[in-house]
């Protein structure tokens, strides 16, 4: 299954909530669900309720599309935190928070997960001083992400870093702004992963 790459308002108002698929624009009167919290189409339908397949689906295609990964790999990395000991969903949010791009997402040197993709696999980003152009790779404990040096002029990246000083980091995640880099002091607990889903419903959907 190949990337989606339509309207990205379009996936929050179906989803029913914010999936932060627009960067600045998620936090402005211009978003989608603050304008219109409705379905999308010519002839917006009320919600209907779900079967109990249908609501596990849904959560399920709610979070995939909020990390903006392609059914293959959102069931490979579900099949890792599988075999990990501990709580499958935890687990699963947890490995997803450490993909390089959601970290560089995260410290808040993109302003959106799509932009942190494009910034990673453009080999804009350094992990551990060495340049990184995965964005599905996972980062450790102790691991530092940073702009690489010869990056560290584009505007956008300067104009990202301005906006993330002003807001709050995640607490498993250190940024210093000055030297466009961050550290993972921690692996992100559930109160510290901002996701509006019920991962327990994923777990059970995959155990169907």
């Amino acid at each position: 299954m190949s990337r989606y790459t339509g309207p990205s308002c379009r996936l929050c108002r179906r989803a029913g909530t914010k999936l932060f698929l627009k960067g600045d624009r998620c936090y402005s009167e211009k978003c989608a669900i603050a304008r219109r919290n409705s379905l999308p189409g010519q002839h917006s339908q009320r919600r209907a309720k779900f079967s109990e397949y249908g609501l596990r689906l849904h959560e399920k295609q709610k979070l995939r599309r909020f990390y903006g990964m392609t059914e293959r790999q959102f069931e490979r990395f579900f099949e890792k935190a599988s075999r990990m000991a501990g709580q499958k969903g935890h687990n699963f949010l947890q490995l997803l928070e450490r993909r390089v791009d959601s970290v560089v997402y995260r410290l808040g040197i993109a302003s959106s997960r799509a932009q942190a993709r494009q910034l990673v696999t453009h080999g804009h980003i350094t992990v551990n001083g060495k340049k990184l152009d995965i964005p599905s790779a996972l980062v450790k404990v102790g691991d530092v992400i940073a702009v690489a040096p010869n990056s560290r002029d584009i505007p956008t990246i300067r104009e990202n870093l301005e906006v993330a000083s002003a807001r709050a980091i995640p607490e498993w995640l250190e940024l210093n702004a000055e030297r466009m880099e961050g550290r993972v002091v921690s692996l992100p607990t559930r109160e510290q992963i901002d996701v509006p889903v019920n991962e327990q419903l994923i777990v059970e959907y995959y155990a169907r």
